[in-house]
């Protein structure tokens, strides 16, 4: 594994994908910054941190896809990872919101982001990126938030943490052709609120709606139990979630 270690940079993701545009880079390596300005979530929103608080990292990881069938394992993989690797902390009550917020009770504690490059030859190149809540302790505005030390009471060190996630990220992507099966089946029992009647607004139709989440399809899309006893799938654009 190389790593790479940035004071500061607009998002680790563009640099990782800027880096390997340019020139050929040696699978799992991992670019981390004490502080990043344009980080990224989901549906370009944005995240924020304090400096020197928080986990923020990309990976990039090459020869694990081939064309863009089952592309949605990779999300799979590596959110069942960093849960697998927080669990190793002693972090209580972990779950993935749908489809790859990581929470820990109720708050969201970090969020991934994949983006993948599919080659002339059909291969996948894919930058993981990470941003985890660590040791802040300040999330004004943001009821939703919490971080590792907030909730453990007690600072963590960021170095075990990364160390961790990308032993488990690692171990899961070279068992992935294999052990796909049992992925999924960890990633859909670990979705927060699966099970669980729910409130949802149809961004399309922008109805409110109540549904159970039942589960992901295998290219991602959220698998809903609706009222009239159907099962509905959204994509991310299309379904918001109340709770």
């Amino acid at each position: 594994m190389k790593l790479i270690k940035l004071s500061a940079i607009d998002s680790t993701n563009d640099f990782l994908k800027e880096l390997s545009s340019q020139q050929e880079i040696d699978n799992f390596t991992v670019v981390t910054a004490e502080i990043q300005t344009k980080g990224k979530g989901q549906m370009g929103a944005i995240w924020v941190t304090e400096e020197g608080k928080n986990l923020i990292m990309s990976l990039f990881v090459k020869d694990f896809l081939l064309g863009v069938e089952g592309i949605f394992n990779l999300n799979v993989a590596v959110a069942v990872s960093i849960i697998q690797s927080l669990q190793n902390f002693n972090i209580p009550d972990l779950s993935i919101k749908w489809p790859n917020d990581i929470m820990s009770y109720h708050f969201k504690i970090g969020g991934i982001l994949v983006e993948n490059s599919i080659k002339s030859d059909g291969s996948v190149n894919s930058v993981i990126g990470l941003g985890l809540n660590v040791n802040q302790m300040n999330f004004d505005n943001l009821p939703k938030a919490s971080s590792l030390a907030l909730i453990c009471k007690s600072e963590f060190d960021r170095e075990n943490i990364l160390s961790e996630v990308i032993k488990k990220i690692q171990e899961n992507l070279h068992l992935m052709e294999e052990n796909i099966d049992t992925l999924w089946l960890s990633y859909t029992n670990l979705l927060f609120k699966k099970g669980v009647p729910m409130a949802f607004k149809n961004s399309v139709s922008n109805e409110n709606f109540m549904g159970i989440i039942q589960g992901v399809s295998s290219c991602g899309k959220l698998q809903v139990l609706l009222e009239d006893h159907s099962v509905g799938e959204f994509g991310i654009k299309e379904i918001q979630m109340f709770y």
